[in-house]
């Protein structure tokens, strides 16, 4: 499992696979090609692109208590590279989010209750990823999702990380990096096994995701994972990815006086 050629992409359809299943549980994500097509792709980029505008236009600064991070493009023009709450502003977006084939993820939380948390974490987020002098956004740390749980004094709550990847990525260009069965770890290796957001180093044993516009792939929230740099520079560096999260439990909707979440106050050091 160390290298990219060695797990299956499957097809994702209204329920899981027997096949599926048992892969999730072993091993902690999945890859389904392709989720959407290639005009899909191109409407949910035009309407990422539309909120941006009004974002820029009215200086949106936080979403229910989430900040927005801002970078720069390749023509130095000034843009959103991580959104949160992106729904809210998008009808097209929103109508996205109702996508039935989502609700056959269900099943990986184990636990009754799953849902898309749209109003919930940090709702519907957009990573916009590149690699130019201004960005301020062009890799992530190695993390797991489920670390916002433990700083909130809460027991660990079932949650899958779902990526919906509008642009090609092959592991030359950087991406997506797993490691595989880290889902099954104990609380003091998904604490201390590395370095919060600090870490960018490639592991031996992580997994590199290759992505095709309109893959998506899904992980397990205690899983540890990162986003390598594109070693590229300039337009080929681009990545583009929403990530929407799953979840059970209490509903925890955010709103507009939502407290800044403590780990979200360490935004501004991933770049």
């Amino acid at each position: 499992m160390s290298t990219i050629q060695d797990y299956p992409r499957f097809v994702l359809g209204n329920s899981l696979t027997a096949e599926q299943l048992a892969f999730f549980k072993e091993y902690g994500f999945l890859h389904f090609r392709p989720f959407i097509s290639r005009d899909r792709v191109q409407e949910l980029l035009q309407a990422s692109q539309q909120v941006q505008q009004q974002w820029l236009e009215e200086g949106i600064q936080k979403v229910n208590g989430v900040p927005i991070k801002y970078g720069k493009d390749v023509d130095g023009s000034r843009i959103v590279q991580r959104f949160a709450f992106a729904s809210h502003y998008s009808p097209v977006l929103h109508e996205f989010l109702q996508d039935a084939r989502f609700k056959a993820l269900f099943p990986l939380l184990e636990t009754p209750g799953g849902r898309v948390g749209e109003n919930e974490k940090d709702g519907l987020v957009i990573n916009h990823y590149v690699n130019v002098t201004g960005s301020e956004f062009s890799q992530m740390g190695w993390h797991t999702d489920s670390l916002r749980d433990v700083f909130y004094g809460k027991r660990i709550g079932p949650m899958l990380n779902v990526g919906v990847h509008l642009d090609g990525t092959p592991a030359t260009n950087g991406g997506l990096r797993l490691l595989a069965g880290t889902h099954r770890q104990g609380l003091k290796d998904m604490l201390f096994r590395k370095k919060y957001y600090k870490d960018v180093s490639a592991d031996d044993n992580e997994i590199a995701v290759e992505t095709e516009p309109g893959d998506l792939t899904v992980h397990d929230g205690r899983m540890w994972h990162r986003v390598a740099q594109s070693p590229l520079i300039g337009e080929v560096s681009r990545r583009r990815v929403m990530y929407i999260p799953i979840i059970a439990g209490k509903y925890e909707p955010k709103h507009a006086n939502s407290a800044t979440p403590f780990y979200l106050r360490f935004l501004h050091l991933v770049k």
